[in-house]
């Protein structure tokens, strides 16, 4: 059975929504998953650090898709911060290594020099 009557708007109110009858609407591409700093890092740098990158840059595209944007944003930036503090904590613990090696050649050419 149809309607007989048409679906006026009440008066002083809005207009009624029409129904949407297109696809999904566009909010724009999802945000980079840096997943290749993630795959960097845990190759070239810090293991660990690396890994968390990689589950949080994976998420990315699945939060898109499910329509949580703020989520999939938040995914990618905490991808990208991950990357980053893996890059940051090896290049100090090369910087500890270099210290440590620059001292033992100190402390190895000085106990040379000592003679009784």
């Amino acid at each position: 059975m149809t309607d007989q009557y048409p679906n006026y708007p009440p008066p002083g109110g809005p207009p009624p929504q029409q129904p949407y009858y297109g696809g999904a609407p566009s909010y724009g591409p999802p945000p980079d998953n840096n997943l290749v700093w993630a795959i960097l890092c845990t190759v070239l740098c810090c293991l660990p650090l690396g890994i968390v990158a990689i589950v949080k840059s994976s998420q990315v595209q699945t939060l898109w898709a499910q329509g949580f944007h703020a989520e999939a944003q938040k995914a990618a930036d905490d991808a990208k911060k991950w990357s980053m503090w893996g890059a940051i904590a090896t290049g100090g613990l090369f910087l500890l290594y270099i210290i440590f090696i620059v001292v033992m050649i100190l402390i190895g050419a000085s106990a040379g020099s000592f003679t009784p």
